[in-house]
């Protein structure tokens, strides 16, 4: 949101990446970076979610088109690790550090010496908590609106009454809370949906499968779920049809190219669509100009729209446009 799902293919994709990849256990194999090119350091979450898989496809990307390198550290969602090997990063002295941080103790270690070794800092994704230290910038979606928008929608479907659940992400992650709070704002315009169930699944699709056969159970007149995350919504889809219980909505945010199919065949009935290839793009494009001391006009929140994809427009969409060239592959 593992928070989105796995790339299956994960080894030979990484093989052909062309970056190196730090994974759990290797951060201190760290040697020598090459210097024969700007440096950009990237410290993500992890590599094995679509979306953040996505969001480093657009940093090399534009990294190349550049002329720069990037050293990229992945924490496979070990916040321990990661503040290490953000320490790893800092030492080779980068101009700029791409941070996708696992959570709040993470993005605030991070940021503080980050900050302590004058490394400016684009966060991306998830915002290290008030009061953790200084960003260059802050890219994201826009998941307060995000999420108030698809549940107004989702609930406008079940004809704006009825029992619904929310499976949520990692409790107390930026994600988690901003979509909780844009949902929560949806619900106060709607008057007669009742929230019946809520659980967490930690942007996990086998983690909202098992939860929601148990939601399922206790609540028969159940007549949608809103899922933090596409894999947590297709969990909880699969769990339902697996059930024979039919007729129910099924909705999430991030926009796999597995959400779309998910979509044409009826599975699910929509998504909100994020761009992280984008927002990859953008994070080196900003470290660039601030090494160059040309980022003064780059603003300090860049908030990026979401789609609504349904069975309305999905054929109108290509998830390439969200999650790169290397979507079709995904």
């Amino acid at each position: 949101m593992d928070r989105h799902t796995t790339r299956s293919g994960m080894t030979a994709y990484l093989r052909n990446t062309g970056c190196a990849i730090i994974f759990a256990g290797l951060s201190s194999a760290s040697t020598a970076w090459a210097e024969s090119k700007p440096v950009i350091a990237v410290s993500v979450a992890d590599q094995k979610s679509l979306f953040y898989v996505a969001a480093v496809d657009g940093m090399r990307d534009a990294a190349a088109k550049a002329g720069y390198e990037l050293k990229i550290a992945s924490a496979s969602n070990d916040s321990n690790l990661q503040v290490k090997q953000v320490q790893d990063l800092l030492v080779q002295n980068p101009g700029a550090l791409i941070f996708i941080s696992q959570d709040s103790t993470a993005g605030s270690a991070g940021v503080k010496a980050a900050n302590r070794a004058d490394v400016p800092v684009i966060a991306v994704d998830e915002k290290p908590e008030s009061g953790a230290g200084k960003l260059a910038t802050y890219i994201a979606t826009d998941s307060v609106k995000a999420a108030r928008d698809l549940c107004a929608w989702l609930f406008e479907q079940i004809g704006g009454k009825g029992d619904v659940a929310i499976l949520h992400g990692v409790l107390g992650s930026t994600a988690e809370l901003q979509r909780t709070q844009g949902c929560q704002e949806a619900l106060k315009k709607f008057p007669d949906i009742h929230v019946v169930a809520e659980q967490t699944a930690n942007w996990d699709e086998t983690e909202a499968y098992k939860v929601s056969q148990n939601i399922l159970t206790a609540n028969p007149n159940l007549k949608a779920f809103f899922g933090e995350s596409d894999a947590m919504a297709l969990g909880a889809a699969k769990a339902a049809k697996n059930a024979g219980r039919n007729g129910l909505y099924f909705v999430g945010i991030d926009g796999f190219p597995t959400m779309f199919e998910a979509v044409k065949a009826g599975l699910v009935q929509g998504t909100k669509a994020q761009s992280p290839y984008q927002m990859g793009v953008i994070a080196v494009n900003d470290a660039i100009k601030i090494m160059k001391g040309e980022g003064k006009d780059i603003p300090a929140l860049q908030y990026q729209d979401a789609t609504l994809i349904t069975k309305d427009n999905v054929e109108q969409h290509n998830p390439v446009s969200f999650y790169g060239p290397k979507a079709k592959s995904m």
